[in-house]
């Protein structure tokens, strides 16, 4: 579920921020940015939401996504929900343009 981030403390935000941001780890860029300079990134992109607030349901958390990301996970998150758990279709394409087959026991 999508959270409105103007639902949040600031202090939530920046906490979803820094996790979001330090989560990988290392930075492999050309180019070194600051983690005030990411914070800073990361919050246009919630502000034109490039990346959204996410609620996990199953596994009880909270977590910044992409918005593709994010909308594939509640269309899967609705399919569960309403038993629809095979739709006999290849998924859609993943990040690289690779469709996925959908695997069911009949």
């Amino acid at each position: 579920m999508i959270i409105p981030v103007e639902k949040l403390s600031t202090d939530a935000v920046h906490g979803l921020i820094e996790e979001f941001i330090t989560r990988e780890g290392t930075d492999y860029g050309e180019v070194e940015f600051s983690l005030s300079d990411k914070v800073e990134q990361v919050k246009t992109q919630l502000a034109n939401g490039e990346v959204v607030v996410v609620f996990d349901a199953v596994l009880e958390s909270v977590s910044i996504k992409t918005r593709r990301d994010a909308d594939k996970a509640e269309r899967e998150y609705q399919q569960m929900l309403d038993g629809d758990f095979t739709t006999g279709q290849a998924a859609e394409p993943d990040d690289f343009g690779f469709n996925q087959d959908v695997y069911h026991d009949d």
